[in-house]
């Protein structure tokens, strides 16, 4: 099956069962996620989780730039300005949430191809499959202080569960994470260069599946060609940095964080680059981030995904998630005007608002 979002396909082992491929198809708009996309992968997951013949999904995308650099948030822009668009955004949350909730329980193995960009949405995605491959070109990030909204496709359980404060300060800048980032932040599982990923493919075929551990299967084949990517595989920053994030990401209060924060901006290096989001980033996102990443440290990831869920409907209808997004995509003037200026300014009643 094909469709201009995302295309279903079967491929066939050399004992006869079947490894199906889903394949993001939007290369132009960098594979990002759309309700239509969602609402043909959900029950397509659904059906090969009872087929018998199916023993493991494999998940990719069209081109080399990005596997999915997030939701498709100009049509959520237009749910939002809109008089009968509401519904829309509230069904793109809600169906996204359940998708995510779908690939992380799903009983069947699910390598995700991670190549080139895979962020917002494309992280969702990923991050539920039970294989996540990342290769030289691979960079991840939740960058939506930018744009007015907060980490959410369960982010408030998979960022919690990062070593040290790294969770906190990837919410928080939105700083792109490597190849190696991510397979030290607990975001990937493994690394293999791209050019070897037919060869994935054609080792996974011709294994025999029938009586083994499908799971066993997968990761043998990975590891093999893991290991032949070694010398390929580059330095992690956050790795390098990881003390030094810890100390800026220590404080008692948000306000003391980003001071904190903002003041790595100044350089040149790694860690100035991360941070030099925090000049352009919404108050109101840093303060949902802190908050919920701190509501959410103890819950599982379906009463993480619940509490996203009420509040990005309520994102929906404040105002500064449509402004972010104007700015950003719309008018493309790179000038939002945020609600408020500084976190300094911020009435706590407007944030409390959110997670009622």
């Amino acid at each position: 099956m094909s469709d201009q979002s995302i295309v279903f396909e079967e491929w066939k082992t050399v004992d006869g069962a079947l490894i199906a491929v889903a394949r993001l198809s939007t290369p132009k708009a960098l594979n990002s996620l759309s309700l239509e996309t969602i609402r043909l992968l959900t029950p397509q997951l659904k059906r090969w989780a009872e087929d018998n013949l199916i023993r493991a999904v494999w998940l990719e995308a069209e081109g080399d730039k990005a596997f999915c650099a997030g939701g498709d948030i100009v049509a959520l822009y237009r749910s939002m300005t809109e008089p009968e668009g509401a519904s829309e955004g509230e069904a793109f949350f809600t169906e996204e949430y359940a998708l995510d909730y779908l690939i992380h329980t799903f009983p069947k193995p699910i390598v995700c191809w991670g190549h080139g960009i895979v962020m917002g949405g494309g992280m969702g995605i990923m991050a539920g499959a039970s294989h996540r491959v990342v290769t030289e070109s691979s960079k991840l990030a939740m960058p939506e202080i930018t744009i007015g909204l907060y980490p959410d496709v369960a982010a408030g359980w998979f960022l919690n569960k990062a070593p040290g404060r790294t969770g906190l300060f990837l919410g928080l800048t939105g700083a792109r994470m490597n190849a190696a980032d991510a397979l030290f932040t607990g975001l990937a599982d493994r690394f293999v260069k791209h050019e070897l990923k037919a060869g994935v493919v054609e080792s996974l075929k011709q294994h025999e599946w029938q009586d083994q551990d499908a799971h066993a299967v997968v990761s043998s084949v990975l590891r093999q060609f893991e290991q032949q990517s070694a010398e390929a595989l580059p330095d992690s920053p956050v790795r390098a940095h990881f003390d030094e994030i810890n100390r800026v990401t220590d404080a008692d209060s948000l306000e003391a964080v980003v001071s904190q924060l903002r003041e790595l901006s100044g350089g040149d290096g790694w860690a100035a680059k991360a941070t030099r989001s925090l000049a352009s980033a919404s108050p109101t996102s840093l303060a949902l981030v802190w908050r919920h990443l701190h509501g959410c440290v103890h819950d599982s990831l379906k009463e993480v995904l619940d509490k996203e869920l009420v509040l990005s409907q309520k994102c929906l209808g404040k105002g500064e998630f449509a402004e972010g997004i104007r700015a950003l995509l719309i008018d493309k003037d790179q000038q939002p005007r945020w609600r408020y200026a500084s976190l300094a300014e911020m009435d706590s009643a407007w944030i409390d608002d959110f997670f009622e």
